[in-house]
């Protein structure tokens, strides 16, 4: 026993991984066990699951005094995914096994000796390969989330004997892993969430009449932009709203490996592939705002917001959530990220989604419409729209009214059914084909992230084309955020149409979609 060793293992703050070196000293003073470098309550509770699972391992640990130490010390270490790190650093150190320098370990350790999954692996195996560190070991529940990322050698095992022996060890402490062996753990299994038995999405044919609504959101999805629907209760805002994944395209592999490292973060179940289909977030209106936009004691989770990056964010009876819920979304919409800030530490995760809205025109419903009469008073009416703040609005690129459907509508599903999404669907790939050819070098993948300055220059669709908008600019209808978000849907517009350009028409159907709620 030479008394000391080194493992490594990952801490993770927000999406981003930091390399953690696992230091043993085992001296000749009085027993005890400690760790330091800023480990949080569940690091400091592994040293009663490492002397347990060691023990019935058969290899207890040494009486002398461990002194763990987890570099670099200013680096704040959170989560039960060290344990394995420290029980082969002191192992190391009592000349057990061999551990190797260039091995990541991730894995919480039972008291059987058990290695049980953990949450966070893909961003953290990701952080070690780019690292320079593609050899992991995981837990055999988290094996199949851990090989998704390209370069990266894993080795999985369910006991910790298992492991010592693949290190070293002496095999006859296989038998112990036999005997103390644990039953399979049912959350090791993958979820429809993450990938696997994906449910279909609902389907466009299902909706009624609702010419526009349905234009809206086919333009919604060629373009990423970003949607609020106004109408009486019963109109189809939300079924429309629910069918606009299943006209998205699927995530490219870049996308998707960022998409399913949040879902991996948030530790419902391991993922066992990637996601692959744009998510969908539909929040209950109570929603906190750390609900929403990440957080919780500790290091925060990753919020509503950061689960639907790459896909859509659908508040329905937006109204009804806090106001302050809801001006929460306005930097995200805009930098496509969000930031926590901790008193150790700052969490930054992913917010690129696509925002629909739904509303009633007043708290009864029936303002604008015909047939029953709103029983809300100017006030009342006023105050219910009013928790959607201008500025949020501003940055909402398509603005509908969604009217009631009429018994003729509803009789005509007995003739031809209604476009189905797989046709739109394809329509709208090839409008994103035209966008990522037109925009390739520019750093944008859709016409909603294209910057200003691009709009004012080289895509500018010529001064004819603009005058509706200047008009409306000088009018004070229309901000110069606004002019941007209308010059962005007309783009998608000509893509849907084949053209190469934004003609007048497209322009003005844009300006259109903008201003119709306001109007």
């Amino acid at each position: 026993m030479n008394g000391f060793a080194r493992s490594r293992s990952v801490a993770l703050v927000g999406l981003e991984g930091h390399v953690v070196d696992v230091e043993v000293d085992i001296g000749q003073s009085l027993p005890g066990f400690t760790i330091i470098g800023l480990p949080d309550q569940a690091v400091n509770e592994s040293r009663e699951r490492i002397r347990s699972a060691a023990r019935r391992a058969g290899v207890p640990l040494s009486p002398r005094k461990i002194t763990v130490n987890l570099s670099p010390a200013t680096l704040p270490k959170r989560g039960s995914h060290f344990d394995v790190a420290v029980v082969m650093a002191v192992l190391g150190a009592q000349g057990v096994v061999r551990v190797p320098t260039d091995t990541v370990f991730l894995a919480e350790l039972g008291l059987d000796g058990s290695l049980r999954p953990v949450r966070g692996v893909l961003p953290a195996v990701l952080a070690a390969v780019r690292a320079g560190f593609p050899r992991v070991v995981v837990a055999a529940a988290n094996r199949q989330e851990a090989a998704l990322v390209s370069g990266a050698t894993v080795s999985a095992a369910e006991h910790l004997a298992e492991l010592l022996v693949g290190f070293g060890a002496d095999p006859a402490l296989l038998a112990r892993a036999a005997a103390s062996s644990r039953p399979a753990d049912p959350h090791g299994k993958a979820s429809a969430e993450t990938g696997a038995g994906h449910e279909p999405d609902p389907d466009l044919r299902d909706v009624v009449g609702q010419v526009e609504g349905r234009q809206a959101l086919e333009i919604a999805a060629a373009g990423g932009h970003h949607l609020l629907m106004v109408g009486p209760p019963g109109a189809g805002k939300t079924m429309l709203a629910e069918r606009l994944p299943g006209i998205l395209p699927d995530l490219g592999d870049e996308d998707s490996l960022e998409v399913t490292s949040v879902h991996s973060l948030r530790g419902e179940a391991p993922c066992s592939a990637l996601v692959r289909r744009p998510p969908f977030q539909a929040p209950h209106h109570s929603i906190t705002l750390p609900a929403l936009c990440g957080g919780g004691s500790g290091m925060p989770r990753p919020g509503a917001i950061s689960l639907a990056h790459r896909g859509v964010l659908f508040l329905d009876e937006a109204p009804e959530f806090d106001r302050r819920v809801l001006d929460a979304l306005r930097q995200p919409l805009e930098s496509g990220t969000v930031t926590i800030a901790r008193a150790q530490s700052v969490a930054h995760y992913p917010a690129r989604f696509q925002l629909v809205l739904a509303a009633n025109p007043c708290a009864c419903g029936h303002a604008g419409g015909v047939g029953r009469a709103c029983t809300c008073t100017a006030v009342q009416r006023r105050r219910y729209f009013s928790k959607l703040s201008g500025p949020l609005l501003d940055r909402v690129d398509l603005q509908l009214r969604v009217p009631a459907v009429t018994y003729q509508e509803l009789s005509a599903l007995h003739g031809d059914p209604p476009e189905d999404s797989a046709t739109v669907a394809r329509r709208v790939a090839r409008a994103r084909d035209a966008q990522r050819e037109r925009l390739t070098g520019f750093g944008c993948q859709s016409n909603s992230a294209v910057p200003g300055s691009l709009l004012h220059r080289r895509l500018s669709p010529g001064a004819r084309a603009v005058q509706p908008l200047k008009r409306a600019m000088d009018e004070r209808t229309l901000t110069a955020r606004g002019f941007v978000k209308v010059l962005r849907v007309a783009w998608t517009l000509a893509d849907l149409s084949g053209a190469t350009v934004p003609t007048p028409e497209h322009v003005q159907l844009a300006l259109y979609f903008k201003t119709t709620v306001a109007a």
